[in-house]
């Protein structure tokens, strides 16, 4: 194999594919790299039996052929390169790499003991990169982060006509968010269980292009697996990744909550205030919400060390009458900036029901607005010392 490509090409294309080689290979072989020609292009591979990824950079090629090499050395070498033209050329067994005066030589790993390559679904329809990567931001902050218990580590995603719904838990907040795509036939649907780190690295790398292709098949027609197809900064970008098993638990019903008392606030000032108080919050100790009449006094505490208070114009409508059913709330400081900062509107609604029972978080673009109903975060309030 003799190839010449761009070094900025390479470097991108490089870290892009390694980003999804395993840290603790369960193999050796897993943790290489596949290079392979065809036509004008150059396909990087990477695989670890559960997801793959795959990218097509433009480049010279004087000779065809197939290599696997190191990956995690391959990308700290592309990534030191001078910006110059590199040359890769290989046999079976080595690659040597030129750019400029540096030059460096890698021994190959056997090709024939890497795993083959999942083939990527049949098209399911395609999204708006921009709104899809936006989309999943919002979500994946609502994702677990405990493997112990990977049903709650994945953002199920439904598929229903034209709207393709992303939802995630850890139990103790959950997000949803609504889209409109273009779906292969009008009568689409579907659900699956991503794994969230893999959908929120792919849905950010992929934006260079205006859609991305979702791919789905489901487990009664195959092995469980999700696509996705898009452009990036230097090529063509394949991803697949096998589906979480596991039932995702029913919680929609909770972004549906009836008003008893609407909290209403810029955006902004409650993240700024948020994050001012949190800074003498006790680790697990809430961060209190004291509802007034026209605004919210947000504090925190230390013990009797350090003691926090702020107070937040706000709008405060009472949906009952007669006495409000709550007049203050405990929030884990962590999910309430998390919430505030997906919202991305100016103003915020809160909307409370009942002591101890869940609070429902959307957007407005104005005040006295109604609130965009696309995206629902949802908080399980924390109990406040008597």
């Amino acid at each position: 194999m003799k190839i010449r490509l761009e070094r900025d090409v390479l470097a991108d294309a490089v870290q892009w594919v390694a980003r999804s080689l395993p840290s603790k290979p369960s193999v050796p072989i897993l943790a290489g790299l596949l290079i392979r020609t065809e036509s004008d292009t150059v396909t990087l591979s990477s695989f670890d039996y559960e997801t793959s990824a795959h990218i097509q950079v433009p480049a010279h090629i004087a000779d065809e052929g197939e290599v696997l090499v190191s990956g995690k050395l391959l990308a700290d070498i592309s990534r030191s390169l001078p910006n110059k033209p590199v040359e890769l050329n290989a046999d079976e067994t080595k690659v040597e790499l030129v750019c400029g005066s540096a030059r460096f030589t890698l021994q190959t790993l056997p090709v024939e003991d890497y795993p083959a390559l999942p083939t990527m679904p049949d098209s399911t329809g395609t999204v708006d990169s921009t709104a899809f990567a936006q989309a999943v931001q919002q979500v994946v902050v609502a994702a677990g982060r405990d493997e112990l218990l990977p049903v709650f580590t994945g953002v199920r995603v439904e598929i229903d006509g034209d709207t393709v719904s992303l939802l995630a838990t850890d139990r103790y907040r959950m997000a949803l968010k609504e889209i409109t795509w273009n779906p292969a036939t009008p009568q689409e649907s579907g659900g699956a269980l991503v794994p969230h780190r893999v959908l929120a690295e792919t849905a950010k790398s992929m934006t260079a292009g205006e859609d991305i292709t979702v791919a789905l098949s489901s487990g009664s027609t195959g092995e469980g697996l999700i696509g996705f197809q898009g452009e990036g900064s230097s090529g063509r970008r394949e991803t697949t990744t096998r589906l979480l098993d596991g039932e995702f638990p029913k919680v929609r019903h909770l972004m549906n909550i009836a008003p008893g008392l609407t909290v209403r606030a810029s955006t902004s000032e409650l993240i700024a205030a948020a994050k001012r108080v949190a800074l003498v919050a006790e680790r697990n100790t809430p961060l209190r919400m004291t509802i007034g009449t026209d605004d919210v006094i947000l504090e925190a505490a230390t013990g009797d060390q350090a003691q926090a208070s702020e107070s937040i114009p706000s709008t405060i409508e009472n949906h009952d009458g007669g006495e409000p059913p709550i007049t203050a709330a405990g929030f884990n400081p962590t999910y309430l900036l998390d919430a505030l900062t997906a919202v991305d509107t100016p103003f915020v609604q809160f909307t409370f029901t009942a002591p101890g029972k869940p609070c429902l978080i959307t957007g407005l673009t104005e005040e006295t607005g109604d609130p965009l109903v696309d995206y629902r975060h949802v908080i399980m309030l924390m109990r406040l010392p008597s």
